[in-house]
């Protein structure tokens, strides 16, 4: 594997680390408001999914960001004035669709409304899809890599 390899297989790797905490507290938050995890009857966003999906990944998006710009494209720098903050809020808020749609799907179009199957369509099939989006977008957009007569008039 050449450096070009090992560079990208290093933003990988970070990229999935940051992206598995966030998802952890995203998961996590969303189940409390769905389903409640052993909370007596109380889910206080049980008929509303995908209300609770927005107010969960939002949360997960702050640590995200965080994690995205600090270790996993550290190399990087944003080329937008605020430091890429819109234009990764636009890229996590597009992407967000494909998840609540795969949890729309499910709910609505199948009819399953069990924790496992919410977190099947959701926090399985559509963070993978929505992940993968992500990464390329951010890559791209977001914390693009300097050309070489940019990164010398830096340095």
């Amino acid at each position: 594997m050449g450096v070009r390899g090992q560079r990208l297989a290093g933003e990988v790797g970070r990229f999935l680390a940051v992206g598995l905490l966030a998802t952890i507290v995203a998961i996590v938050l969303f189940n409390l408001l769905v389903h409640g995890f052993s909370a007596g009857d109380f889910a206080p966003l049980n008929e509303q999914p995908e209300l609770a999906y927005v107010i969960a990944n939002v949360t997960g998006m702050v640590i995200s960001f965080k994690g995205t710009k600090q270790w996993a494209f550290r190399e990087r720098s944003a080329r937008h004035a605020d430091g890429g903050v819109i234009a990764f809020i636009v890229i996590n808020l597009a992407t967000m669709t494909i998840p609540i749609t795969c949890l729309w799907l499910s709910r609505n179009g199948l009819g399953l409304d069990d924790p496992l199957s919410d977190n099947v369509s959701a926090n399985v099939i559509g963070l993978l899809l929505a992940n993968a989006a992500r990464f390329v977008l951010f890559r791209q957009y977001v914390f693009p890599r300097r050309d070489r007569a940019e990164a010398e008039s830096v340095s």
